[in-house]
């Protein structure tokens, strides 16, 4: 159980850091994929502020479809190489959006977003999906987010079999 209010207390990078040991305790001692991708959920809920949506789209048959989330009702589908997430699919790279008025197409799941941090989910060669973060404050990501956060899919890499979670 996570005591909130230790976590309060700690720094930003003291919570990425935090979150990532939590994230390996919960995958080292769960074998069901969607435990833990819905669990890897409500850490990052837990740990980080400032967030208004936090989870997954996974690929199934050529799009990224809405998985495991934290948040408000959000897009059922996302297209390749369509808004942010679907860039980072296309382009197998983190974004990093400090305005996401200023990316082009981007897709408003949430009125409420004003800055986007999107990881790849790439395993083997494999893009099999993307953790997607949306603050509703401009400029929230930084360097320090997309560190932990790419160790954090990197975490999930070694556990998780995506196979079983993807079609």
């Amino acid at each position: 159980m996570i005591k909130v209010d230790a976590v309060e207390k700690m720094n930003e990078e003291d919570r990425l850091r935090f979150m990532n040991l939590l994230l390996k305790g919960q995958v080292d001692s769960e074998k069901n994929e969607l435990a833990n991708l819905s669990n890897a959920t409500a850490i990052i809920k837990a740990c980080v502020e400032d967030l208004n949506w936090s989870g997954f789209y996974l690929m199934n048959r050529g799009e990224l479809v809405l998985g495991p989330f934290q948040g408000l009702p959000a897009c059922n589908r996302i297209q390749v190489g369509k808004g942010v997430c679907g860039t980072a699919v296309k382009e197998e790279k983190t974004q990093l959006v400090p305005d996401v008025d200023l990316f082009p197409g981007h897709i408003a799941c949430d009125s409420a977003s004003s800055s986007e941090l999107v990881v790849p989910i790439v395993k083997e060669g494999k893009v099999y999906g993307v953790l997607d973060l949306d603050s509703p404050s401009k400029d929230r990501f930084g360097e320090l987010h997309q560190k932990y956060f790419e160790k954090f899919v990197h975490i999930l890499n070694e556990y998780i079999d995506w196979e079983k979670v993807t079609a």
